[in-house]
Formats: structure tokens, C-alpha cells, sequence
């Protein structure tokens, strides 16, 4: 045989042994991907949930809209969204002839955060909007010191940003054209909006309920503060629902995941996390 069909036939070997071990790859690792809101609490119910099962489980941040888009591509098996599945969504899921079940994991407060040396310690939703379509350009302006307000969101791919737009920005209106006030800092994690609001006096920010610690302090939004018991009976005005969606043909190992994460053991992981459960 010519060292030149050897070298075809080797090449051909390699190619379908990689191609094996890829799909085989695929087939064994359950992927989740999206919400970086929800990305520690879905990390501690899938290493626990690894433990006792010794299922393989790949998970990755990234964003609401880049989880579903991953869903809808058959990049992964489950979404997790810190908002709910928009209809242009559901409608190209249609097309794709695939039918995407929504499963709440629990819910969340998006907590309004200001640096530990502010003095101002309420807002209301009507100022809160305001500040954060950049109308309200001085702390001033609402009791505060004479200093200008550095306003901080998540960036455009977040869930969170969608549900903070939709909710305070536009006021609830479905039909609101209103934006993110045009010196708006876009910062891609809760975490690194907790630090730049730690570090900055002049600073506010908001990130989920399961992010918040000592070294911010948190905003009552109406009088009301993000606890579990506000948020459970919805009095706090920016509650949501947390999810994770999947195909209807979610693998034997994905239905399991979300059924432990809706167990009593899984649901006390997200409460553990700061987040609220729903059992």
C-alpha cells in the first residue's frame, strides 16, 4: 500500500474515532447553561446532585437570552433564565417542531444595592425609575449628598436587565419605549456590580437576592425590603420567578436533575442560597 493511502486511511481512522468520542462526549454530560443570577445556586444543586448520582454536568454563565439561545441551538439541555421565555422565543422553539418546558425553580427579589456610606435607605419605584433612565443625575436630588449618581446595570444579555427595564424602567408598561439613562455603567455579573457599588460611595446598583452580603447595603423599594416573605406574597414590587427550561426530550439524567432540584433536598440548596423557595 502507498504511504500516501496509509496516510488517508489514518487520517480517516482519527477523524471517526473523534467523532465517536464527541457524540459520546455529549450523550454523557448533562450541560446547563444562561443566568449568571442563577449560576451558584444551580452550581450547588448540580455538585450535590453529582455526588449522589455521579452524573457528569458541565454548567456555564453567560445570560438569560445566551442560555435559551443554547437551548433552542441544542447547545444545551437546560436554560437557566432569571426571566420567563419571551413568545419570539417560543415561536422559533416552534418552528424547530420542539416543545420547551418551563420549570420555576423558586424566586428571587432584584434588591437595589447603594454603597455602605449612603444615607439614603428607601426609594420609591417612580424616583427609582427615574434615577435609572438617568432623569435623577444627583443624589441631591433625593436627600443625598452633593455628588453625582453612577447608575450600574447588567448588561443587555441578562435576564435581570430585561426584568428591571420592563418593571421600574418602563414602568410596567408593556408598551414603553423607555431606556437605561445614557451614562449607565454595564457590568456583566452581580458580582462585579456588589464590588463597584462596595468600592464607589456615589454608586447604585441591583443584583439578585442571592448575591447581597455585608458589604452593600440594600435599598426598601415602597417600604417594603426584598425578604422571603414579601417576596412569597409579592408586596415587594421587583419579585420574579426563577426558571430553568428544557426540551421535551430532555434525557432520563435532566428530568432527574430537575426533579431533585424541586425535592425538599434541592429546594433547601436555593433557600440556602439566598434565594426563596417554592415549597
Amino acid at each position: 500500500m502507498k504511504l500516501l493511502e496509509k496516510k488517508k486511511i489514518l487520517c480517516l481512522f482519527s477523524l471517526v474515532i473523534a467523532l465517536g468520542s464527541s457524540l459520546y462526549a455529549k450523550s454523557n454530560v448533562l450541560q446547563l447553561k444562561g443566568s449568571d443570577t442563577l449560576l451558584h445556586v444551580s452550581q450547588a444543586i448540580t455538585e450535590q446532585y453529582q455526588k449522589e448520582t455521579k452524573t457528569r454536568i458541565a454548567i456555564s454563565g453567560g445570560g438569560s437570552g445566551i442560555g435559551i439561545s443554547a437551548l433552542l441551538n441544542g447547545t444545551t439541555d437546560i436554560a437557566m433564565a432569571s426571566r420567563s421565555i419571551k413568545a419570539k422565543e417560543q415561536e422559533l422553539a416552534k418552528a424547530k417542531g420542539m416543545k420547551i418546558k418551563e420549570t420555576v425553580l423558586g424566586f428571587d427579589g432584584i434588591t437595589v444595592i447603594v454603597n455602605k456610606g449612603n444615607h439614603i435607605k428607601n426609594m420609591n419605584t417612580r424616583l427609582l425609575a427615574k434615577v435609572f433612565r438617568g432623569e435623577i443625575k444627583n443624589w441631591k436630588e433625593l436627600g443625598g449628598e452633593d455628588a453625582p449618581i453612577v447608575v450600574l446595570s447588567r448588561d443587555s444579555s441578562s435576564g435581570t436587565h430585561e426584568f428591571f427595564k420592563e418593571h421600574i424602567i418602563r414602568e410596567r408598561n408593556s408598551k414603553g419605549r423607555q431606556e437605561y439613562g445614557k451614562k449607565t455603567l454595564y457590568l456583566p455579573s452581580n458580582e462585579a456590580i456588589k464590588q463597584e457599588v462596595a468600592k464607589n460611595k456615589n454608586a447604585i446598583g441591583y443584583i439578585g437576592m442571592g448575591y447581597v452580603d455585608s458589604s452593600v447595603h440594600s435599598l426598601e423599594i415602597d417600604g417594603k425590603t426584598a425578604s422571603a416573605e414579601n417576596i412569597l406574597n409579592k408586596s415587594y414590587p421587583i419579585s420574579r420567578e426563577i426558571y430553568w427550561y428544557s426540551n421535551q426530550n430532555l434525557s432520563e439524567n435532566g428530568k432527574s436533575l430537575i426533579q431533585y432540584a424541586l425535592s425538599p433536598k434541592g429546594q433547601q440548596i436555593i433557600k440556602q442560597e439566598g434565594f426563596v423557595p417554592i415549597k
